[in-house]
């Protein structure tokens, strides 16, 4: 078995050459997508000297003594272009106004009492206050966005401040989903006697999406092998990635592993010295990635948060494939660890001394499906350790991998 951390490896690396072309799309359609192209700054912003308050703007020099009272100018709002400001006098502005040529700072109205024309500024202001200066926010030439960014709300303020209505992203990455089994039936069927629900197809459908792929294609071979090569070939052919589920193993009815290797598929690596998902491989196909994952739904659940996801960051041309990984205290009535690299299913509650308290559901095992819609995230424990209450762990939050 390959050990965890070099598998892990192994997938991320495959994605660094992204397997999608590239769209331009409108400002409201890009939300979620990722950039193909870096963003250069073809504006200064603030594009002038502005307020940063309601106030008066002046020469720190003319209100130098507390009380002094200054003719008021103008009156000058956001998007109108002051006069120069005349000694001794002070122009009324807004948050946002330019700062008018030969002022040097700005009094916020809370410090002034406005009376017939005139204002008094009722404590001395030192030079340069409240005043943004032009480019502080950036600066023309300036790199604004890097290729390889998921865009989120406020990278689409920089591109809009910027005058962009449009950017270039990378294609949805396509994504075929195989499952096998003659036990599985599609949900809302009535389960003949020895059967199950096919929960794997949508809950591997929805982590797709929750990763921005596009629709994903999905596929049910039966337990046949001739039935089972037919939909890998179909969904490799249209698709840049595809996922099976089941049949990796080495059962007798294991068929996926020995379609790829008719379809002339290498395999990359095969079982992986974690717990949950060891019966895991990485294969390639007409240059495309195949993964198998576990039949479990808990398994391949995990597969997919710790190894697949990595693969699909890179595969859509994202910046960073490996999300965060974050420390915890865990809390266990038994001592917890064995021979694999074991990943608990955990509640996270913050705790007293900063870390936050990590609780393992009590069913561990590959078929508590009811775990994962109880789960904050998978703590780890290395293989070969033995840990008990109170230790300190490495855990990923599933909204860190799985978003």
């Amino acid at each position: 078995m390959l050990d965890f951390d070099t598998a892990q490896a192994l997938l991320a690396a495959r994605g660094r050459a992204p397997a999608t072309g590239h769209e331009t799309l409108a400002l409201d359609a890009l939300h979620g997508r990722v950039l193909a192209e870096d963003i250069v700054a073809v504006l200064d912003l603030p594009p002038a000297d502005n307020s940063a308050m309601d106030g008066y703007a002046l020469r720190a020099a003319d209100a130098a003594v507390s009380g002094a009272m200054l003719p008021i100018q103008q009156r000058c709002f956001a998007g109108q272009a002051p006069e120069p400001l005349l000694p001794g006098q002070a122009i009324r502005l807004f948050t946002g106004s330019v700062i008018p040529a030969g002022a040097d700072t700005v009094v916020m109205q809370e410090d002034c009492r406005e009376e017939d024309g005139r204002v008094a500024i009722l404590a001395p202001p030192p030079p340069g206050q409240h005043i943004r200066r032009r480019g502080e926010d950036m600066r023309t030439g300036q790199t604004v966005l890097v290729r390889g960014t998921r865009l989120t709300a406020g990278h689409l303020a920089v591109l809009a401040a910027q005058g962009h209505d449009r950017a270039t992203v990378f294609s949805r990455l396509k994504v075929g989903i195989l499952t096998t089994g003659d036990e599985l039936v599609p949900p809302g069927q009535p389960l003949p006697p020895a059967a199950i629900h096919n929960s794997n197809a949508p809950m591997l459908a929805a982590l797709c999406g929750g990763l921005g792929t596009g629709t994903p294609v999905l596929r049910h071979a039966r337990d046949d092998a001739d039935a089972t090569r037919r939909a890998l070939a179909e969904l490799n052919e249209t698709c840049d990635l595809v996922l099976s589920v089941g049949g990796a193993s080495v059962g007798e009815k294991d068929l996926v592993k020995p379609a790829i290797e008719a379809l002339g598929g290498t395999l990359d690596l095969w079982r992986v010295r974690m717990k949950p998902g060891k019966p895991v491989a990485l294969a390639e196909l007409d240059g495309r990635p195949v993964v198998c994952l576990p039949g479990n739904p808990v398994s391949a659940f995990a597969v997919f948060m710790l190894l697949v996801s990595p693969l699909i960051r890179g595969l859509q041309g994202h910046l960073d494939a490996l999300p965060p990984v974050r420390r915890g205290i865990l809390d266990t009535p038994r001592p917890v660890g064995g021979e694999r690299d074991d990943f608990l299913r955990i509640q996270a509650m913050q705790g007293a001394a900063g870390l936050p308290v990590l609780t393992p559901h009590t069913q561990q095992s590959s078929g508590a499906i009811g775990s994962l819609a109880w789960a904050h995230g998978l703590a780890r424990i290395p293989a070969g350790a033995r840990l008990e209450s109170g230790a300190e762990v490495d855990w990923m939050a599933l909204s860190d991998w799985l978003a």
